[in-house]
């Protein structure tokens, strides 16, 4: 890493050092809702209101803050998304084997701490050899490509990790990718890799486009992923599209021991690997190869935005595992930021779903790093005092990992007739009071769901890729239906489906059109209760907290009638809730005020009446720890926690933080302290380490 890039680090560092716990939770809760917002825009409406480098900022941001308040990293975390819903248009397909997306390092030091979290995990020393893959992070289109008995019968795009786009006829153009695997290869083979656009090609093609007066594209990302999206496949055939082979999907049988001689398997059957592709031993070798790899990135003919590095054991890898968004075993580090300077036009103030006010800076249009930049967020009012910044002045920006703007700080001695900005104390969308808690960080709207903002962005939220996903109802739609109050709450969305006159008849819309909405609406009218939760937008409640409720409650109603009691703290239902691994005081109060709002209340019935949740599949049934509640505490000696847990839940079980009457199986490490004590005075069964690893593998 470059000495500037150290110091951009080390300000960065001292920017969030300063800052209190109440700050950082408020800070982290707005860039959650922002990211989710554009994450929309981008991936579910191909309709990005801020660049690829502002994007990146936020979360930059976001991994760094998380890194310095660990305990306050939010279950509705931008850390826990992946990709985007697949798009209408092109039939579905869900993967055999999810397709993840990759963590994020931004300097050395995050990588050095992903390499001790490894070793942490698989309880490896310093002197330990671990070896990496190390990949240029191509900036493309994920693919994933199904071989059976050789041949290529079906590629299908990333989509949201779980389901994605059916587009094989268009794959099939792509020179690079071959139809019929060279040699010998197991019975079912799925190959997974990055479809991309050359410079030159994308400089070429833009030229052609503008000369026919056509869509140009944002940058060769975008060219990519239009190209492969065409109806006509035709089209995509006359794009020069490219493609990397570097990853497995489903195999019916294992090929290789380690990442790299799976490489070279790829290579042997036909497939184009990354000649940038190397194998370290120790991270870092893999930092000295992330140098080479940055040193000759302006001389390449396609984008890279960083290094991957794989650990490269295969059995390394299955033990590691993966958390919700990402594996635990691969990391993306990001090239350093790049600076500029520029002025602040003025500041806008944003209105999320929670009824935060989030300040936004209006920039004089900048370059900076080829991309061009003219807004950037500025967190809260405190982030505007400390720094001074007043609407006027020359601003110092700079992208993160290569990707998202912050405002740095102001050039002082650039300053000229500036002005500064008083932050509202009323929502500038319906005039509530807006209130700052003493302590925290963020303003809010008290004006709830009669305020115009929250209602719609809820709306927004309930229709997103992660939540109902309904094909043709995107963020632009639901605002036009909202404007004109055809949809006010989740329930008037199914509604839509008696409404098909209304539908044809609003501007550019037909039969077609119509149906399409109508069937997409009632396709999701029988959909997973964890999408129904997450769906709801209660404030915390991210996908993998959505989740654990599901799963803990198994029916919405069990979820309210708990919500219900938990009203008072001293109950069982209070400490069953807080008992759920991940869901503590702050997470359990959001969830139990907004459950017990008449308001909320009467929506969800509302909804209830519309839709049937679908309770969630129990996992491994025939586990010996299916369905039981188990709690580890103290110091395990064959496995780290971390590892345990992931075994547990991948049998079935529910980890939970604390021991409750509920509590089936403690697990006692070294140093047992408390909660066997607990666990002892309520007669639940203890065991030891070995006795649970006996008990899961049948011995």
């Amino acid at each position: 890493m470059s000495a500037n890039s150290s110091e951009d680090a080390a300000k960065l560092d001292a920017t969030i050092a300063a800052m209190t716990d109440l700050e950082a939770a408020a800070e982290l809760a707005v860039l959650a809702e922002k990211i989710a917002h554009h994450n929309q825009r981008y991936h579910g409406d191909d309709d990005p209101e801020i660049s690829d480098a502002e994007f990146d900022g936020l979360m930059r941001y976001n991994s760094a803050l998380e890194a310095a308040f660990p305990h306050l990293v939010l279950p509705n975390s931008p850390s826990q998304k992946v990709g985007a819903a697949p798009k209408a248009g092109f039939s579905k397909r869900r993967h055999a084997v999810p397709m993840l997306s990759l963590g994020n390092a931004f300097n050395d030091v995050d990588a050095h701490e992903f390499d001790a979290r490894i070793r942490r995990f698989l309880k490896l020393d310093d002197a330990a050899e671990l070896a990496y893959s190390v990949e240029p992070k191509i900036d493309g289109l994920s693919i994933n490509l199904r071989y059976e008995a050789g041949a290529l019968i079906e590629a299908v795009t990333r989509g949201d990790g779980a389901e994605g786009e059916l587009v094989t006829a268009n794959v099939k153009t792509i020179a690079d990718i071959p139809h019929q695997l060279h040699g010998d290869c197991p019975e079912v083979v799925e190959v997974r890799g990055e479809i991309f656009m050359g410079k030159a090609d994308f400089l070429a093609l833009n030229a052609a486009q503008s000369e026919m007066g056509a869509k140009v594209f944002a940058n060769p990302r975008n060219a990519a992923a239009g190209s492969l999206r065409q109806k006509d496949h035709s089209i995509t055939a006359s794009r020069a599209l490219k493609f990397f082979a570097y990853a497995a999907g489903d195999m019916s049988s294992p090929v290789a021991d380690t990442h790299s001689d799976f490489l070279k398997r790829l290579s042997a059957w036909g497939f184009v690997v990354n000649p940038l592709s190397i194998t370290a031993n120790g991270m870092n070798a893999a930092l000295a190869q992330h140098q080479v790899i940055g040193d000759a990135r302006a001389d390449l003919d396609y984008d890279i935005d960083g290094v991957v590095y794989k650990v490269d054991r295969h059995d390394y890898q299955q033990r590691l595992g993966q958390v919700s968004r990402s594996p635990r075993w691969a990391i993306a580090h990001k090239f350093p930021a790049e600076k500029a300077e520029t002025r602040l036009l003025d500041i806008d103030i944003q209105v999320g779903r929670t009824g935060a006010l989030t300040p936004v800076a209006r920039l004089e249009p900048v370059t900076v790093g080829g991309v061009v930049v003219s807004n950037a967020t500025l967190h809260n009012e405190d982030y505007i005092v400390e720094k001074d910044i007043q609407i006027g002045d020359v601003v110092r920006i700079q992208r993160a990992g290569d990707v998202i703007p912050q405002v740095l700080a102001v050039v002082m001695e650039k300053r000229d007739n500036s002005q500064p900005f008083i932050f509202p104390d009323t929502c500038p969308i319906c005039h509530s009071p807006a209130i700052r808690p003493e302590g925290e960080a963020v303003r809010r709207c008290t004006g709830g769901m009669t305020c115009p903002a929250q209602a719609v962005e809820g709306l927004k939220h309930f229709v997103s890729r992660d939540a109902f996903d309904i094909d043709g109802l995107g963020s632009t739609l639901v605002q036009e239906l909202f404007d004109d109050e055809v949809i006010k709450s989740p329930a008037d969305i199914f509604k839509l489906t008696a409404q098909k006159e209304m539908l044809m008849a609003r501007e550019g819309w037909g039969e077609v059109s119509a149906d399409n909405l109508i069937n997409a609406i009632n396709a999701r009218r029988a959909i997973d209760l964890d999408r129904v939760i997450f769906a709801l937008g209660i404030r915390q409640i991210g996908q993998a907290t959505a989740k654990l409720l599901a799963r803990h409650y198994g029916t919405i109603e069990a979820l309210l009638s708990a919500a219900s009691d938990a009203m008072d703290q001293d109950s069982k239902a209070w400490q069953d809730l807080t008992g759920i691994d991940q869901i503590g005081d702050s997470v359990a109060i959001d969830l139990v005020t907004f459950l017990n709002d008449d308001n909320n209340r009467q929506a969800i019935h509302d909804l209830l009446d519309e839709i049937t949740p679908i309770a969630p599949e129990a996992v491994a049934e025939d586990s010996p720890v299916s369905g039981k509640t188990i709690v580890f505490t103290g110091t395990l000696m064959q496995m780290s926690r971390a590892e345990a847990k992931a075994r547990a839940e991948s049998l079935g079980a529910k980890v939970a933080g604390s021991v409750s009457g509920k509590t089936d199986l403690v697990i006692v490490g070294a140093d047992a302290g408390s909660k066997a004590r607990k666990a002892q005075e309520l007669g639940v069964t203890i065991l030891t380490e070995e006795e649970w690893l006996n008990l899961i593998n049948g011995g």
